[in-house]
């Protein structure tokens, strides 16, 4: 849309450069065709100056519907037909008194009154479009706002990311422990290794109480000889003795 709006602006500037040309030549028509005095060339120069003005304010202020715009278009078209029939008659008898002969000095002036019949129908048609492009912006704005506000306002769901995959605890390996040998090994061990000798020096030898290492000693003996004393305990009353 800027884009647009630059280009019709240079047209613009374009078309009213070639509307002052056709002003330019229908007022130099005039002021040649006028007394040599200054009040006969300000009266012949007044036409095309007012048709000028005319066309600028109509191109350039917006026309709205109503009585006021068809009196202001009424008024331009009255301005337009003035300034042509006097522009018409000047140049004719300018461009017959510098040589033209037949039909050319009647047929010279529409062709500057054409271009600027052309040029003024052609600046309003512009200042109608580059209006057309900055009304619809300020017009439909509001109504944006109001369409907005008057929408329910619909909120997304939230989305809870998915809780990543923890990653595999890898177990450095357990050092092997060796079991430590139980109470009744230990003291089967002892035993053996001290055959004959008392409890006491099993139970330190094994490195357990005396009363757990006659715990252990005891079903060994009971099974030999139930009757029969523990050598252990005999050991250690023949010690005591």
């Amino acid at each position: 849309m800027t884009k647009n709006i630059s280009q019709l602006k240079r047209i613009g500037w374009g078309v009213r450069g070639v509307f002052a040309l056709g002003i330019a030549a229908s007022l130099a028509g005039n002021v040649l065709h006028a007394a040599d005095n200054p009040i006969s060339k300000a009266i012949s120069a007044w036409s095309p100056l007012a048709l000028m003005l005319a066309v600028e304010l109509i191109s350039r202020i917006p026309a709205r519907r109503g009585p006021m715009s068809v009196a202001r278009l009424g008024a331009t078209a009255v301005i337009a037909g003035i300034a042509a029939w006097v522009s018409y008659w000047h140049m004719a008898g300018v461009a017959a008194r510098y040589g033209e002969t037949g039909a050319s000095p009647y047929l010279l002036p529409f062709s500057v009154d054409g271009l600027i019949v052309v040029a003024s129908i052609s600046l309003v048609e512009i200042g109608g479009r580059l209006r057309a492009f900055n009304e619809p912006a300020a017009d439909t704005a509001p109504a944006a706002v109001t369409t907005t506000l008057a929408e329910p306002v619909s909120v997304a769901p939230v989305v809870e990311p998915e809780p990543a995959a923890a990653a595999p605890v890898t177990k450095a390996p357990a050092k092997r422990v060796t079991p430590r040998p139980a109470s009744a090994e230990k003291v089967a061990r002892a035993a053996a290794k001290l055959p004959g000798a008392g409890v006491a020096e099993i139970a330190k030898k094994a490195g357990v109480s005396v009363s757990t290492a006659r715990r252990h000693l005891r079903p060994r003996v009971t099974d030999a000889s139930p009757s029969a004393p523990v050598p252990a305990e005999t050991s250690a009353l023949a010690a005591a003795a």
